[in-house]
């Protein structure tokens, strides 16, 4: 793939191993770098679906026990990743962290609004004011403006993507996973003459 880059040809790369993903995207970056420090165009590229096999092979390296035990332990795993507490007696709300509540989402789906809208009337009517929810996807559909609606209506929620790191036992253990809030592109045209 960066040979492909730095002779200006179109390119398409895959692999199974993180390793090899994250050695092809520091070359790529490396590349693009390289080209910019020329003067030269350099162009941008996507990582589809990092973390999704990671995910999988957890689902199946947990024992054969029932669906809702191999949840449990995958809702433990990611709560004690992002260093929140658990907690009892909610039907969405897994634990807290900082006197926000917690909410972790599917491994195996993206969270979706719908999702949101079940978190929010919780909290609602328990008159909880903050929310972060975890999730290794979200649905496109959720904007700015659906999450400003739901906090003019009393409760903050913040969507935060979980590291595919939390399934690294070590990583978790030296406090160097990281979670970082969704971020949303704003953009807007602007036209002088016929250019855009």
């Amino acid at each position: 793939a960066s040979v492909a880059e730095k002779l200006g040809r179109k390119w398409i790369a895959c692999d199974l191993g993180r390793f090899a993903i994250h050695t092809t995207r520091k070359r790529l970056i490396g590349v693009q770098r390289e080209l910019q420090k020329d003067g030269k165009d350099f162009r941008a590229f996507e990582i589809l679906n990092l973390g999704k096999y990671e995910r999988q092979f957890f689902m199946d390296d947990l024992s054969n026990g029932a669906r809702k035990s191999k949840e449990e332990v995958y809702v433990s795993l990611i709560l004690e990743a992002y260093k929140a507490k658990r907690i009892e007696g909610h039907a969405t709300l897994h634990g807290t962290k900082v006197g926000r509540f917690v909410h972790v989402g599917p491994l195996d789906v993206p969270v979706t609004q719908s999702r949101l809208e079940t978190i929010f009337e919780e909290c609602r009517q328990k008159l909880y004011t903050q929310v972060d929810v975890l999730g290794f996807e979200f649905e496109m559909g959720l904007t700015p403006q659906f999450i400003q609606e739901l906090k003019e209506k009393g409760v903050s929620v913040t969507l935060k993507y979980i590291p595919k790191e939390v399934f690294d036992k070590r990583a978790v253990e030296k406090g160097q996973v990281r979670f970082y809030d969704v971020a949303y592109l704003n953009a807007s045209v602007k036209t002088k003459g016929k250019s855009v």
